[in-house]
Formats: structure tokens, C-alpha cells, sequence
């Protein structure tokens, strides 16, 4: 196992279910996945090796003001990736 696998980043998860909870039906994985990039740069990185360690050692409230974070940095993201589509 490489030191890369050892790790996780706790807003990438997040950020993934804030985009489940705003999915739209026309929404297909390349915006989804220009989603995701966007909204994980506008947050800061919170990394753990286990996910145990990061129940044990958060500050109570500060999951609910993650979670709160990466919904909005995803609906800014859908706004900014929509505004800026691609031509192919």
C-alpha cells in the first residue's frame, strides 16, 4: 500500500453527498465530476487516516459546519460549471 491509499480527504465525501442531495435529473458525470473539482478548491483540505479518528477528535458542531460548507461550496459550484460549459 502506497502513503497516497493511507489516507482520505473527510470533504471529499462530503462534497460527494452534497452533490447527491442536489442532483438533477439532466445532470450527467462530466458535470457532476467538473462539480466536484470546483467545490473541493473552494474548501480547505481535512485529512485522516482513519475515520474513527476524525468522530473522536472533531469539536461538537463542526461536522454539521462541514456539511453545511460543502453544500454551499457545491451549489456555487453548479452555478460556476454551469455558467462556463465547455464547447466541443
Amino acid at each position: 500500500m502506497s502513503l497516497i491509499d493511507a489516507i482520505d480527504n473527510l470533504y471529499e465525501k462530503l462534497v460527494a453527498d452534497a452533490i447527491d442531495e442536489t442532483r438533477q435529473p439532466d445532470d450527467d458525470e462530466d458535470f457532476l465530476t467538473d462539480v466536484m473539482c470546483v467545490a473541493l478548491n473552494r474548501l480547505p483540505s481535512k485529512y485522516y487516516r482513519h475515520s474513527v479518528d476524525m468522530v473522536f477528535y472533531m469539536a461538537e458542531g463542526e461536522m454539521k459546519a462541514m456539511k453545511e460548507d460543502s453544500l454551499g461550496a457545491v451549489k456555487d459550484a453548479r452555478d460556476f460549471v454551469q455558467g462556463h460549459k465547455r464547447e466541443l
